[in-house]
């Protein structure tokens, strides 16, 4: 197995250790799905030849996941934040005091299978024109989640508010790689930040994470300026990583609906046009319509409460002003969203 530094070792006088991989995990109210990915990492990493470390980055948890992580792994260096400060910055403060040369991004809500970092970090080794490799996400059943996606378009805008099922979920025109081989590698535009290792002067290429994205769309940002700085991306669908995807998300869903499209909006500003702009604006003001629609629908048949609902038809409006306000308000600097405690 690799050699796994303590805080002791990070902390010593000297120079730093030279470490194969650094592996950031942020983590907010989900102790039983961290320690559950903390527990997998040893095999996971397989036998790296210099060694890894394990950074958590605690965003001011109140589920008792910093009494947990120093009880049952003190090898693992924790990071308190006193307040919420989102996926980005998270990531960024642990970047910051990373010592690897390679740099895994790992949600709390992952766990890698034996041996998939470091075949990961063996296959930047093996290319070094690759950036940044990404991993096959597998649902908790073993059926296949993810294998990497296309940059955006107004096709998989309206796929995304309208979802018409069948083949066209998993389509190109859905932004997929359905025909790609699933026992090699394969280029992609990015992975999903679940899971991605980035060589570390790909990421001193393109820049830390933009904080200004709380929740989702900043690793697709992010591997956009990658991209921009020369570096390919890659998934490697042999390195598997099984994803119980949206347990953090899940607790503030209505928080998070908004924090999704205000992310997205803020992305689709940065880097398509006003034309494209104004379309996805469109399209999503229609979806969240339907999506209220659907709401009060559910909440006829008894599938929601009281509760559930208003917070669902609440969290509708504030994505249809934001994009009616051509986005100004997605710069707006506190929202209840990211307040955290």
């Amino acid at each position: 197995m690799a050699q796994v530094v303590t805080s002791a070792t990070l902390d010593r006088t000297g120079p730093a250790p030279a470490l194969d991989l650094s592996v950031v995990i942020v983590s907010w109210n989900t102790r039983d799905l961290l320690l559950g990915c903390l527990r997998v990492l040893d095999a996971a990493l397989g036998d790296l030849r210099c060694g890894a470390e394990v950074l958590v980055v605690d965003n001011a948890s109140s589920d008792g996941t910093r009494q947990a992580v120093r009880a049952r792994f003190p090898a693992v260096r924790l990071i308190e934040l006193e307040r919420n400060a989102g996926f980005a910055a998270g990531n960024n403060r642990g970047l910051a005091l990373a010592r690897g040369r390679t740099l895994c991004l790992l949600n709390p809500d992952a766990e890698p299978r034996p041996g998939a970092l470091a075949a990961l970090v063996g296959y930047l080794d093996q290319h070094p024109t690759v950036g940044v490799v990404g991993p096959r996400l597998l649902n908790p059943d073993g059926s296949e989640q993810a294998v990497g996606f296309r940059f955006p378009t107004l096709a998989q805008v309206f796929l995304d508010l309208f979802p018409l099922g069948g083949r066209l979920a998993g389509s190109r025109l859905n932004g997929r790689y359905p025909s790609a081989p699933r026992d090699r590698a394969f280029p992609i535009d990015f992975p999903l930040g679940a899971c991605l290792v980035a060589r570390r002067a790909a990421v001193e290429a393109a820049g830390p994470l933009d904080e200004r994205y709380f929740m989702y769309s900043e690793e697709v940002d992010w591997c956009r300026r990658m991209r921009a700085a020369g570096w390919e991306v890659a998934c490697l669908p042999t390195a598997e990583v099984v994803h119980h995807g949206g347990r953090s998300t899940g607790q503030q869903p209505g928080a998070m609906l908004v924090e999704l499209h205000r992310s997205r909006l803020r992305y689709y500003r940065r880097y398509e046009g006003a034309a494209f702009v104004r379309a996805a604006q469109l399209l999503t003001r229609l979806g969240v319509l339907k999506e209220a629609l659907v709401a009060w629908r559910r909440l006829r048949r008894g599938e929601l409460t009281r509760g559930q609902w208003r917070e669902r038809v609440r969290a509708c409006g504030e994505v249809f002003r934001l994009y009616g306000d051509h986005g100004r308000s997605i710069d707006a600097e506190t929202r209840q969203a990211t307040r955290g405690a």
